[in-house]
């Protein structure tokens, strides 16, 4: 599917990468500005990533929600707070495409084409105690299965990816995570039981 008179949209954020990053988690390509709550990753009001992190990780599905000075939510999440402890937590945050042309005006990875790969060697040379890689929706995991060659994971489970690094191969787990996007058919619940159980085993949690 392509689209030649759809404009090419560049990355409109920089690769997040804390010092010390364990896991480096990987969608497509942001949604278009208008849906955006904060400026950083899955910024969508309606994606539930943060929800699915304040459910793990406190078992508030709004700890990641922006709030007033009275303490009135907002409809938007506090870019600060998430950040911040994506920072604490050591995991690194980027998308597996840089360059798209989108073919619907939506936020759907079925309507993007993507012109121009991450150079996710480069990221990874970045971060060398990174040892997962974690893929949130389908086509994010297939441009790593075509770049690097490994075998799909079944969502929620890791198989061995290797790649070269410097003079040397590394060896790092391939993590299939469900989307976070409500258009993937599992309760929030359901899907915080997957992420749990990589978190768990990245020693993260």
């Amino acid at each position: 599917m392509t689209n030649e008179t759809a404009p090419i949209e560049k990355h409109p954020l920089q690769p997040f990468l804390p010092e010390g990053a364990r896991i480096l988690m990987l969608g497509s390509f942001p949604p278009a500005r208008k849906r955006w709550s904060m400026e950083f990753f899955y910024p969508n009001w309606i994606n539930d990533m943060w929800r699915i992190w304040g459910w793990i990780f406190f078992g508030d599905k709004e700890h990641f929600v922006a709030e007033t000075a009275d303490g009135k939510k907002l409809k938007a999440f506090d870019r600060d707070r998430c950040a911040g402890f994506a920072a604490e937590k050591g995991i690194a945050m980027y998308d597996t495409a840089c360059e798209v042309r989108r073919l619907k005006d939506n936020a759907s990875d079925k309507f993007l084409e993507v012109v121009k790969a991450t150079d996710l060697r480069a990221l990874l040379e970045e971060i060398p105690e990174c040892g997962a890689v974690v893929t949130t929706g389908q086509k994010a995991t297939d441009v790593i299965v075509q770049l690097f060659g490994c075998k799909e994971p079944q969502v929620g489970e890791w198989t061995e990816c290797r790649f070269e690094y410097g003079s040397s191969v590394r060896s790092i787990r391939f993590w299939r995570m469900p989307s976070s996007s409500r258009a993937y058919p599992l309760p929030l619940e359901k899907k915080a039981e997957f992420y749990r159980k990589m978190f768990e085993i990245e020693n993260i949690l």
